[in-house]
């Protein structure tokens, strides 16, 4: 393992993380058994106090990780200097084995604390705290995949070998590559740009009819398949190579950084989605702001991304 600053603030953070996220479980725990807000004895009166303790614990770790997430792929983009074969964040993942469900992790949890935050929200704005239970009992739940991702990075940097050979990107995201990834390729690249267009047309259609389970389905759908479009069309576009397509190079300056847009769009509007969806499961009413704001993020997102495609075509009068 090798100990830039980088990776010394990630482990660092993850330690801290892991003592307070112990704390919020135990107390998570202890709340989600005995709390009743109809009580008024002494015991009530300390989870009263505790439920706010836990909260903003939760609240902080999320807040943290927004950046965290960028500043992870920022700092495996950073070491890919001193791997070799290493050309960008995807060749420093991928030369660990779990490096991509690191990833993925790191990103479904995002995803799982900000509904929490979400949730928690609409509990203290009422003042019956009716979801208090509920939330501390997510939390429970949630706090498991939070331990696994901190297992897995401190896994994944101690794992890490700076005189190990690894693949390129351009190996890695093609149709000669021996992993999984290689079968992405293996389909027809218009059926994938098909799929996109075609979850985010039933989107449209979801927030038309007011329709929470066909929204939750179609943003999950929209998500993946955006990605999915984005490696195997969009990007090649981008880079204007049609034999580059990788998702991590993105985010590098010679592309004006124009990832963390596009990637901040997406996640957003389908999080927002997904989010609206939930919150109506629960309370029982159309949280159209929520709607609203996907709607107005993933519209953006097939802007933009359809837009190169578009001038390439425009400039050069030829598909890639």
């Amino acid at each position: 393992m090798s100990l830039t600053p980088e990776i010394i603030a990630l482990l660092t953070l993850d330690a801290i993380f892991l003592f307070f996220g112990v704390i919020a479980f135990f107390l998570s725990f202890r709340l989600a058994l005995y709390w009743n807000n109809d009580a008024s004895t002494p015991l009530q009166y300390r989870l009263t106090k505790q439920s706010y303790l836990v909260a903003t614990i939760i609240k902080y770790i999320f807040m943290l990780k927004l950046p965290l997430f960028a500043f992870f792929i920022y700092t495996c983009d950073k070491l890919s200097n001193i791997i070799a074969g290493a050309m960008c964040a995807s060749g420093v993942v991928n030369s660990v084995d779990f490096g991509l469900y690191l990833t993925l992790f790191k990103l479904f949890n995002l995803y799982l604390f900000g509904f929490w935050v979400v949730l928690h929200a609409l509990d203290i704005n009422s003042e019956t705290l009716p979801f208090t239970r509920l939330k501390f009992i997510l939390f429970v739940v949630f706090s498991l995949p939070l331990f696994v991702e901190i297992g897995l990075e401190i896994a994944f940097f101690m794992s890490l070998n700076i005189s190990k050979i690894v693949s390129c990107c351009g190996t890695l995201f093609s149709a000669s590559s021996s992993s999984y990834i290689s079968l992405l390729f293996a389909v027809d690249e218009l059926l994938w740009v098909g799929l996109f267009y075609g979850f985010f047309a039933m989107s449209l259609l979801a927030f038309w009819l007011k329709n929470s389970v066909l929204t939750l389905f179609c943003n999950v759908m929209f998500l993946i398949f955006a990605i999915i479009a984005l490696i195997v069309f969009f990007s090649s576009y981008i880079y204007e190579l049609p034999t580059h397509r990788c998702p991590f190079c993105l985010l590098q300056k010679d592309y004006y950084y124009v990832g963390y847009l596009l990637y901040t769009v997406l996640f957003l509007g389908t999080f927002y989605g997904m989010a609206g969806a939930v919150v109506s499961f629960i309370v029982k009413e159309k949280e159209r702001c929520f709607s609203k704001r996907s709607l107005f993020f993933n519209t953006l997102y097939v802007v933009i991304i359809s837009l190169y495609p578009i001038i390439y075509f425009i400039r050069n009068g030829v598909w890639l």
